[in-house]
């Protein structure tokens, strides 16, 4: 039997993105996002690549294994347009939600501005039960409420319901049994406990995390399941296996997806990362003699992964590994599930400049989307974005956007009218506007930049920069060099990475337990350790063998703190679980406090906080291939034409434009330059050059240095 065809896509907020590997080739496409439907796009977008065929003729098709990232349950909690949603926990405890942490987001505003909830307080229910620290039971939940219960749900009209009581993580008895007792009188309604969701301590992230999937859920399944049956239909004889891109980096089958949406809250930018760190390592471990650079050794994939689309702009700095962490926060709520340590601004393509009412250029957060979109794209926006700025800049060119082929046509005049309204604000030329837009996102993206690197002990200088998505290569020079950063990796295919590294994604589960307990003590009796990994191991591997995969590969990691410390620093804890991997364990938490903070307390109590337990097989892994110099082709011949681009206020500069697909390995030129392709549009800066690998890959570097 023939193998499957790979696609990988990614919807974002202005393109959806294919990536196809169908006989060690790959092939890539853009269609614009169906925000009202995603799965609109994404079947036409299998049908322009011609992966969908006539019914008469899908019996000659081989099958399809589609890996998908969306932005359905994100989007859902952006605009709070989730499931109508009702809480029920432990009597007196119904305000965990509105209380929270009592954080102020802005440190000085005497008046906090709190988000809209995701439970109305109407909807927050208690029942009678309780359980003490170490789970035993103190007081019966209250079986005989349930009925009331049953009925002020069905009043309600709720769609989905979450239960978290308190201690459930030590025992979940009460959790299980509230459940199985409105299941019996609600069948359809969705149910999520955070035993199952998150069984770890801190009562108001668990309520949170529970409640984010509670309110996401139901949305995500009917998306999954139209999903699945428009494709099935297309494909009547052979319906397509999907799996969904979740926000730690790893791929999971629909049932999982759909029962523990929040899992998937972050799957685009997550896909985005996997993919740099892909390509990153399969061009710093191959061939690397046609660079003019050397690149070191030691720790060869020191990488900053630079992922700007048409809405928001994605980073994650990768010391030698993916980053993740179970600790991060959507919409001012917290989100302890593992995702891959991503950093967002509101800084797009699509993002809309304005003046304030303080007279200053502001540049996001809010953005033109898909529809309208930039005044460019002739939808019916006339708002300045930065894609309009770097088109009327001459970084961006009318004829070579996606290819010259694709479905979105850039209008220059319209663009241009735009910022000259702009500029007339701000009582500045047009270009003299654009500049300005193109700087202040700019220094949005240096700030998230610094945030992932220098304020967590990282000196960008010894990273190198691989910008992706479709804006990402325009910009990648002018933050490089307000970094010091000089070394960038451009990708052959940057417009599309996130759907690549969906590819490149392992099929993976990941569960935790709180643990709670002394390091010292776990050391030397390590048998209740040993238990949880035991029982973690048991629920993700029914998950993966739920996807019938066959080589599965488990990892374990430990929630760390010095006693009296409020937060925690995750290490590695090796497998099987011995007291030395447990003072190793330690160890690895004392440097990693030295790192992060400056310091550590080698004489302290360390305690183990929770353990988690990760299990993955091996994704596809297609490789980019590699080809060889061609010395009859000059560097020249790519030379499609001569434009004039703004790099500065103060004159034009006549720039040569390249075409990427003509650019052969050991094709060498400095910037200025312009390189056209159908997914991106890249900008080479005065004082940088470029050459490019036998991988095809684009590397830039800075030759003058200010």
């Amino acid at each position: 039997m023939n193998d499957p065809v790979l696609v990988g896509i990614d919807v974002g907020g202005t393109f959806t993105d294919f990536v196809v590997w169908d006989a060690q080739q790959l092939r890539v496409h853009k269609a614009p996002t169906t925000p009202d439907d995603q799965s609109i796009a994404i079947v036409q977008g299998l049908r322009d690549l011609g992966l969908l065929t006539d019914k008469a003729d899908t019996v000659l098709r081989r099958s399809l294994a589609i890996v998908h990232g969306m932005t359905v349950a994100t989007n859902a909690l952006l605009e709070r347009r989730g499931a109508r949603t009702a809480l029920l926990t432990t009597a007196g405890f119904a305000d965990v939600l509105v209380i929270g942490r009592q954080n102020r987001p802005q440190l000085y505003r005497l008046q906090q501005a709190r988000a809209a909830a995701l439970v109305a307080d109407q909807h927050r229910l208690e029942i009678s039960e309780r359980l003490e620290q170490h789970g035993a039971v103190v007081t019966p939940l209250d079986e005989a409420a349930i009925p009331a219960l049953v009925e002020q749900l069905r009043a309600a009209a709720v769609e989905s319901l979450a239960i978290v009581l308190l201690f459930s993580y030590r025992n979940p008895l009460h959790e299980q049994r509230a459940a199985a007792l409105l299941r019996a009188a609600l069948p359809d309604l969705p149910i999520s406990l955070s035993c199952d969701i998150l069984p770890e301590y801190r009562e108001f992230e668990r309520t949170a995390t529970t409640v984010i999937n509670a309110y996401v859920q139901p949305l995500v399944a009917r998306y999954l399941a139209r999903l699945e049956r428009t494709l099935a239909l297309e494909m009547a004889a052979s319906a397509p296996s999907i799996r969904i891109m979740q926000s730690n980096g790893g791929v999971i089958g629909l049932q999982q997806a759909a029962t523990q949406a929040a899992r998937v809250v972050l799957s685009g930018p997550a896909g985005g990362v996997v993919g740099a760190f892909a390509v990153a390592t399969q061009a710093m471990s191959a061939d690397t003699s046609l660079l003019p650079f050397s690149l070191p050794k030691d720790n060869p994939v020191n990488l900053i992964t630079f992922d700007m689309g048409g809405t928001s702009t994605d980073v994650a700095l990768c010391p030698g590994r993916i980053p993740t962490t179970a600790e991060s926060t959507i919409t001012d709520l917290p989100l302890r599930l593992p995702v891959i340590d991503i950093h967002t601004v509101g800084a797009g393509g699509g993002s809309l400049a304005f003046v304030d009412a303080g007279g200053a250029l502001q540049v996001g957060p809010h953005s033109a989307g898909a529809l309208p979109g930039p005044a460019c794209y002739g939808r019916g926006g006339d708002l300045p974005t930065v894609t309009d700025a770097n088109l009327v800049l001459g970084r961006l060119d009318a004829a070579g956007f996606l290819g010259g082929k694709g479905q979105v046509t850039l209008d220059e005049a319209a663009a241009r009218r735009a910022l000259q309204r702009l500029g007339a604000a701000l009582q500045l030329s047009t270009e003299a506007a654009a500049l300005g837009v193109v700087r202040v996102a700019n220094a949005t993206m240096e700030r998230a930049l610094r945030r992932v690197s220098v304020e967590r002990g990282y000196d960008p200088r010894a990273f190198v920069l691989l910008p992706f998505g479709g804006a990402g290569p325009l910009h990648a020079c002018d933050l490089a060099e307000s970094l010091g950063v000089t070394r960038i990796l451009c990708p052959p295919n940057p417009g599309v990475l996130s759907a690549y590294g969906m590819l490149m994604a392992d099929v993976t589960s990941e569960a935790s337990q709180a643990l709670l307990a002394d390091a010292d003590a776990l050391a030397h009796a390590p048998a209740a350790l040993s238990a949880a990994i035991a029982a973690l191991d048991e629920k993700v591997t029914a998950v993966l063998q739920r996807e019938e995969v066959t080589e599965i590969v488990r990892a374990a990691e430990i929630d760390m703190r010095y006693q009296g410390q409020s937060y925690e620093l995750t290490v590695p804890l090796a497998l099987p679980v011995e007291g030395m991997a447990v003072a190793q364990a330690a160890a690895a938490f004392h440097a990693a406090h030295a790192q992060r903070y400056g310091y550590a307390m080698l004489e302290a109590r360390v305690e183990a906080v929770t353990v988690r337990l990760r299990a993955s097989s091996p994704g596809a892994k297609p490789t980019l291939p590699s080809q060889t110099p061609q010395p009859s082709v000059h560097v020249t011949d790519a030379i499609t034409c001569t434009k004039r681009v703004w790099f500065d206020a103060v004159r034009p500069t006549a720039t040569p434009c390249y075409q990427r697909t003509l650019l052969q390995p050991g094709h060498r030129f400095d910037g200025p330059a312009i390189i056209f392709q159908y997914d991106a549009t890249v900008v080479v800066a005065p004082g940088w050059s470029s050459v490019v690998d036998e991988m095809r890959n684009l590397w830039i570097w800075r030759t003058i240095v200010v």
